[in-house]
């Protein structure tokens, strides 16, 4: 993985990213160019300029943010990634069909698909942190605690072992203090979503998105793309400005984790899904971050109708423009599984080709929830233990695949010792939705899915 401490702008030491705030010019600068260089550009006058200049005069860091959308692209750049919906539904070369469901399944589906996302990001929680809980850190400590395979919520041992730290959220998430779903902002997302077709129907539109953020959700519960797109349109901007000015994280797992709900109400129907996604996506993110909506959205549709997960991911696939590297990832993702490799082979193969992105990207987290997907066997605890157990953006994978695999299993093939904890309820930072029942979730979703958006 990318030391993203270091980058070149070792001249000037304060030039760091621990937590990826754009509200702080230093970090803003520094992902900035991790996103510009992934991406194909020429940066190398800024890095230069920034060391010379004093991290601490934001005016003077927030002026080479700025001027970085001046760059050159480096000759050899191979991907087309458009970032409007015309071009990109364009680029594909075979949108994926449609299919009914019964109704009676329907509700069933849906219903699990809430309880598999909320158990799924609840799985995840107490290790969502990249730089410290890595895929060997975790099985380490699973090890420890007679855990491994992850089949349950993460033990908490006691006294915890030197070197390994849960995040704060362990009094709510870990095994035996799980009491309703904790608040997270990949839940938050799906209740807004909801939320916004209940309002909006099949109208929706990124400012309809924009303004459900400001009035609903405060500032520091939006994270990366979310808070610099937040920040912009305080600011009086308009798509599409609010997704690229002063935005390093546009192509993060932001709003990928935001598409789950777009699939349940289009379910069986991967394109409608995907299409409606974009509409959400496209506030904040471009490229490869527009893509990874779409493609969740897709995913999660695709399995209503599918027979397997690994049906399910082969048909997402296409809604994704073929020559932009989330593609070249999940076809990376697929092949692997041509090949018969194991689980761990597969893991490993995607960590050494996409472990330069952050932790918190589209494209590594997607190839990652793509393969716990393919080897989980359709089970719903062996692939949310597997999301887990391979690091990076644990919960908001965890939720994804959550989400899958209930669809495909339904409520009867979800695990008790995951489900009943939640006792039907799930906490939320989104002004007006705390402690929600997930029941009463599922069936206003269930209700759009029969009736159709208006």
């Amino acid at each position: 993985m990318t030391d993203t401490k270091a980058l070149d702008l070792a001249l000037s030491p304060a030039y760091r990213s621990d937590f990826f705030n754009p509200l702080l010019p230093h970090e803003l600068l520094h992902d900035e160019v991790v996103q510009r260089r992934e991406t194909g550009y020429d940066v190398d006058a800024f890095v230069a300029e920034a060391n010379a200049t004093d991290p601490t005069d934001r005016d003077a860091v927030l002026a080479i943010v700025d001027r970085m959308a001046t760059a050159p692209r480096l000759a050899g750049w191979a991907y087309d990634e458009p970032d409007e919906i015309v071009q990109i539904e364009a680029s594909l070369v075979a949108k994926p069909r449609a299919g009914a469901i019964p109704e009676v399944r329907l509700r069933d589906q849906i219903h699990a698909a809430w309880l598999g996302r909320i158990v799924g990001c609840n799985v995840g929680k107490p290790v969502e942190w990249g730089f410290h809980w890595t895929s060997d850190h975790i099985r380490d400590y699973l090890v420890l605690a007679d855990a491994y395979p992850l089949r349950d919520y993460v033990p908490r041992l006691d006294p915890m072992p030197d070197g390994f730290v849960l995040t704060d959220c362990w009094p709510q998430t870990t095994r035996g203090n799980v009491d309703g779903g904790a608040r997270d902002d990949d839940i938050d997302y799906a209740i807004l979503a909801l939320h916004l077709l209940e309002t909006h129907g099949a109208a929706l539109r990124p400012q309809d998105v924009g303004a459900a953020w400001t009035r609903l959700f405060p500032i520091e519960q939006v994270f990366t793309a979310e808070r610099a797109a937040y920040v912009n349109l305080i600011e009086g901007l308009a798509p599409p400005q609010v997704a690229r000015r002063r935005n390093p994280h546009r192509e993060w797992i932001g709003a990928q984790i935001r598409g789950d709900v777009f699939g349940y109400v289009h379910a069986g129907d991967p394109w409608a899904a995907a299409r409606l996604a974009f509409q959400d996506a496209s506030l904040s993110h471009v490229g490869n971050g527009i893509y990874g909506e779409m493609w969740a959205a897709a995913l999660v549709a695709a399995a209503f109708s599918a027979s397997s997960a690994r049906e399910a991911v082969t048909e997402s696939i296409a809604v994704v423009p073929p020559q932009s590297r989330l593609a070249e990832a999940l076809r990376h993702v697929l092949a692997l599984r041509e090949a018969d490799v194991t689980w761990e082979e597969a893991l490993a193969a995607v960590q050494g080709a996409y472990g330069h992105y952050s932790w918190v990207h589209t494209i590594n987290n997607a190839a990652a929830v793509a393969v716990a997907l393919l080897w989980s066997d359709d089970d719903f605890t062996t692939g949310v233990g597997r999301i887990v157990m391979s690091g990076w953006d644990t919960d908001s994978n965890g939720a994804t695949v959550g989400s899958v695999l209930g669809i495909l299993t339904g409520v009867a093939g979800l695990p008790d010792n995951l489900v009943v904890p939640l006792a039907d309820r799930t906490r939320s930072a989104l002004f007006g939705f705390d402690n929600s029942r997930i029941s009463n979730l599922a069936e206003r979703t269930t209700r759009l899915a029969i009736d159709g958006l208006s």
